[in-house]
């Protein structure tokens, strides 16, 4: 599944290949997917999109908006898959669940592996969007200051009791996380899944922050997760320390073999001596 990284890379991809394309044809999948989301149908999505301009895109937590100037926005959201460029003349994918065409030959096609949002707002309507509309802050903001991350904890505590991971995946507490890079930020501020927020020294919510921020940062500047692919079909270059590879296998730190756990609706990672 995309996370904030991957997105925030695309939308630098596209910036620098696809804005100022116009298009010709829009068009939705071709390829029935029950847990693909469109608010449009067809014949709307492509009378829409036609002669609109592509303008650029940013991220917004787990959420990629391309502007269609004038006018519209579309919007990919919460989706797991590919994004991906074709050039004039090159071969498409056989199934995708969004095709858009444009007047100089080339296109750009989205297709999910599991799950995802595709959809065409007007202009400025998509932050009404349930999972968009009263987004907080993410991580690559300006406001993500260590003092709204230590006031995000306290008001938590406020209600009810919540773990680190819960912190990093539940509710969009934090915007554009997800378990993939959960695994490594817990680990890189040596914390374990289940510890409990309000058990955090003020040196331990410095070190939480101070590895949410620095990971994120890395997974962007290494072109996402090596499990992910970018808008050229190419791998990310982040490898993460902790995932399915390395339970059993020696923590990178001390030795001590990698432990798994379910927990909160996913897989768990950790070094139980480094992790507390």
């Amino acid at each position: 599944m995309f996370e904030l990284p991957e997105y925030t890379v695309l939308a630098k991809q596209i910036n620098k290949t696809l804005v100022g394309k116009t298009i010709k044809k829009g068009n939705l999948g071709n390829s029935p997917h029950k847990f693909v989301w469109y608010n449009r149908k067809p014949d709307e999505f492509t009378r829409l999109t036609r002669g609109k301009v592509v303008g650029r895109a940013h991220a917004q937590g787990r959420w990629l908006i391309i502007p269609l100037e004038p006018g519209y926005n579309l919007v990919l959201g919460e989706c797991g898959g590919k994004v991906l460029f074709h050039p004039a003349d090159s071969e498409l994918p056989e199934k995708y669940h969004l095709w858009i065409e444009f007047e100089d030959g080339s296109s750009l096609t989205v297709t999910t592996q599991m799950w995802g949002a595709m959809e065409l707002f007007e202009a400025g309507k998509e932050q009404e969007r349930q999972y968009i509309k009263g987004m907080r802050v993410t991580p690559v903001e300006r406001g993500f200051t260590f003092k709204y991350f230590s006031g995000l904890i306290d008001e938590l505590l406020q209600g009810e009791k919540r773990s680190t991971k819960s912190l990093l995946t539940q509710d969009q507490l934090i915007p554009g996380l997800g378990n993939a890079s959960a695994q490594d930020i817990l680990f890189q501020a040596r914390l374990l899944p289940r510890r409990s927020l309000s058990e955090l020294s003020p040196g331990q919510r410095r070190d939480l922050y101070d590895a949410i921020v620095h990971t994120i940062r890395e997974i962007i500047e290494k072109g996402g997760r090596n499990d992910e692919t970018d808008l050229f079909g190419k791998r990310g270059g982040y490898v993460r320390l902790m995932d399915s590879a390395a339970t059993g296998k020696p923590c990178p730190e001390c030795g001590t073999k990698v432990q798994k756990i379910q927990y909160l609706g996913g897989a768990c990672y950790f070094c139980p001596k480094c992790q507390v």
